[in-house]
């Protein structure tokens, strides 16, 4: 995986961005340490970071490619699967290659055939071509990576990661909208949007085309189709897809590994893996204490440990449990906010990181089990009414509590409406009134995409490419159109993938109920953390105060976060975990330097 940068104006000499490029770039590094490049044209300036995994000599980028006396330039993040058979079939038309990298059948695929090429791709991918004459830019289908843009008197500004174009633009505004974003929806933002003033990203499965003015053009979307296929054709059709999707994101000259915690999705993708590497390495993460203060609930019934145990003995795989001691997860706080540019999931970002770090001491590539929740209905909010019958987004509980929290300019922004605009403009999308299709639909756009952005700015802060074998265009549509029956087969969440893998896992995986990302049950964290957030209190600066009513959030911190009784968001964000949000967001101001406008 690497990070981009592209600025480009067709009208303007921009050789004079060299030092503004270079600057923008290197704040990329963690993204790719193994090679930083940069090619720079009168017209468009292209900067590059790289993890090398595929042709580990011959792929450093930007890469060229001349065609008919014609030069094109791409800078290019991702991995493409299929891409010996696309390669196969632009030498078949007369392309010819230099290196064994993704990063050429790419470039080649897009001169051949324009933006139909995207039809062509499997995989995880952003990336910028310039032609000399117009730029083409593109994300994957599912947004597994990240692109981001803005532009600025008729320059185009494109970047991995918000940081660079902030660097770019010399300040961090935050308007009225970004304001309801942050606030309302977040972590989670509407689609094609960021919390800062003129910053946008491109929307999974769209690319855009620019010369004096952006155009952008939708290449993928959910459509509905019929299913032909009984049940036990059906369980037979998700296996294959399933099995093919992890066989296909086995590709890398460097070791593969899997993230496992014990549960149904990163057991699946384990016990494949080890079908084709073995010894197979996996890794696992926990906290210190956490077998003497784990106390279960709704969402997080039952520890992991047992159920590793199971599939590391079945599977004879080398096992890395990692356990994170609390004081790391509140310095981390700061860390996992820069890497995410936002205030984001709090520890859980930061455990991430910290996990992600692990593993890449001895790995540079995981497999993880991410994106099967959203798209096979392993949420709670997928079969359980009082949450899908809600009027706005199901992970959003005790709405009217959260909102209660802020301060009267906030209250306002009449947050609540805002919140359920988006949320209708979101089912608009698809004009369907099947309940099932619409939260695929919601949670793909949505939750999903928050997790994405979790999974991609935490690893590749410790340079750690992550795929999501899960995240599969053919798994997704497939299962859009499957009929709900068949989906919770013998009335389980996600029934239809416990029963196609009923005979690769041990019956306590199959029927284990879903459990979230493991978060800190410590009263040491909550003891850190609450000192922390009370610490903040102290500086008049701190941008709390310009979103919440200090009263009600200091009797928050003095009631140990028990006065704000449901999650904020999803599942985990409650009690600790929501002080270190509002921790986040006081950091947030002060790194960022944050201007606000509303």
């Amino acid at each position: 995986m690497c990070g981009i940068i592209t600025i480009c104006n067709y009208t303007k000499h921009l050789l004079d961005y060299d030092e503004k490029i270079m600057t923008m770039t290197k704040l990329l590094h963690k993204r790719g340490p193994d090679h930083m490049g940069y090619f720079m044209t009168p017209h468009c300036l292209m900067g590059h970071t790289r993890l090398a995994i595929i042709d580990l000599k011959n792929g450093h980028q930007p890469i060229l490619y001349t065609h008919h006396d014609r030069t094109y330039r791409m800078t290019y993040n991702g991995e493409i699967y299929n891409m010996t058979e696309i390669k196969n079939q632009l030498i078949e038309r007369g392309y010819t290659f230099q290196t064994m990298s993704d990063s050429e059948v790419i470039l080649a695929a897009y001169i051949e055939y324009q933006e139909h090429c995207l039809d062509l791709l499997e995989g995880i991918f952003a990336f910028a071509i310039d032609d000399g004459e117009k730029l083409f830019a593109a994300r994957d289908p599912l947004g597994v990576k990240p692109l981001y843009y803005t532009l600025q008197n008729g320059t185009l500004v494109i970047a991995s990661e918000i940081k660079s174009l902030l660097s770019y633009l010399g300040q961090a505004i935050v308007d009225e909208k970004g304001v309801k974003e942050l606030l309302g929806l977040g972590p989670s933002l509407t689609p094609g949007h960021t919390v800062y003033k003129n910053i946008y990203a491109l929307r999974p499965g769209y690319y855009l085309y620019f010369q004096k003015d952006i155009q952008v053009h939708c290449y993928w979307k959910l459509h509905d189709a019929s299913h032909d296929e009984d049940l036990p054709e059906t369980i037979q059709h998700v296996r294959h897809l399933v099995i093919k999707s992890i066989q296909h994101q086995l590709l890398s000259d460097v070791p593969l590994s899997t993230m496992l915690s014990g549960g149904l999705d990163s057991s699946i993708i384990t016990a494949v893996t080890s079908q084709y590497i073995h010894p197979l390495s996996t890794y696992s993460v926990t906290y210190e204490d956490q077998n003497k203060y784990f106390q279960a609930y709704d969402y997080q019934t039952t520890m992991d440990d047992e159920y590793i145990h199971q599939m590391v003995t079945r599977y004879s795989t080398h096992h890395h449990s990692i356990v994170l001691k609390q004081t790391d997860l509140i310095e981390t706080l700061k860390e996992s906010l820069i890497a995410r540019d936002m205030p984001g999931m709090a520890d859980i970002d930061a455990s991430f990181l910290l996990f992600s770090k692990a593993i890449a001491k001895e790995n540079k590539v995981a497999l993880s089990g991410e994106c099967a929740d959203e798209i096979f209905g392993g949420y709670p909010w997928f079969y359980k009414p009082e949450l899908y019958q809600l009027p706005y987004f199901p992970w959003m509980r005790d709405l009217d509590q959260k909102l209660d929290m802020f301060n009267d300019k906030v209250q306002k922004l009449h947050l609540k409406d805002y919140i359920i605009q988006r949320y209708q403009e979101t089912l608009q999308e698809i004009h369907t009134d099947n309940r099932k299709k619409q939260l695929i639909y919601l949670n793909t756009q949505w939750f999903m995409q928050t997790l994405l952005t979790r999974a991609d700015s935490q690893t590749m802060r410790a340079s750690l490419e992550v795929r999501v074998p899960f995240a599969s265009t053919e798994i997704l549509q497939y299962l859009y159109n499957m009929p709900e029956e068949y989906m919770f087969y013998k009335g389980e969440e996600k029934g239809i993938l416990r029963q196609a893998f009923a005979d690769f896992l041990p019956e306590d995986i199959i029927h284990r109920k879903k459990n979230p990302y493991p978060k800190t049950y410590s009263p040491l964290y909550e003891q850190l953390i609450e000192e922390k957030l009370k610490e903040s209190l102290k500086d008049p600066s701190n941008l709390l105060f310009q979103f919440f009513d200090r009263q009600k959030l200091e009797n928050f911190i003095q009631t140990h976060g028990q006065s704000f009784s449901a999650p904020w968001f999803g599942q985990l964000m409650m009690g600790p975990q929501l002080m270190a949000y509002f921790y986040q967001i006081y950091l947030w101001g002060q790194i960022y330097h944050i201007q606000l406008e509303f």
